[in-house]
């Protein structure tokens, strides 16, 4: 698995909102100059974003986005999933041969169970509690 720069930069810009949410709502375009993003890109990812329920957004001079639900019940799978699609290492989908079916089981499928695990379990409340952890007994530049 390889997760796109839709995939790493639309969890950068969810993670961002959800660190700013006590603001109300976010202008895009102050989550991609914190974020180093084109505001292009990123509109074109919270579109996706908004359809798929996690965001909502208002235009306007007092416009911006806002989490849709509470962070604590966003996980980085779900976020994933609605930017990448299918979250799998291999692309195997039948078994074929011996070999191949025991690498699909004991190997592949290990490996995608694993990362499901963390990214379900894994929620933006949690990022937005880790990085404010860091930065309270390190240096505050990740926020």
């Amino acid at each position: 698995m390889k997760i796109s720069t839709r995939g790493r930069y639309g969890l950068r810009a969810m993670i961002d909102l959800a660190l700013h949410a006590e603001e109300g709502r976010v202008p895009l375009a102050a989550i991609a100059a914190r974020q180093d993003l084109s505001l292009n890109y990123l509109e074109s990812i919270f579109s996706a974003l908004k359809r798929a329920g996690f965001v909502l957004g208002m235009a306007g001079a007092q416009g911006g986005y806002s989490l849709a639900r509470p962070a604590e019940q966003i996980s980085l799978q779900s976020i994933l999933e609605a930017l990448e699609g299918d979250l799998s290492i291999s692309e195997e989908l039948d078994a074929g041969t011996p070999l191949r079916a025991f690498l699909k089981r004991h190997v592949w499928d290990a490996i995608d169970q694993e990362v499901e695990i963390t990214l379900r379990a894994t929620s933006l409340a949690e990022m937005v509690e880790r990085i404010q952890l860091q930065a309270s007994s390190a240096d505050s530049s990740i926020l």
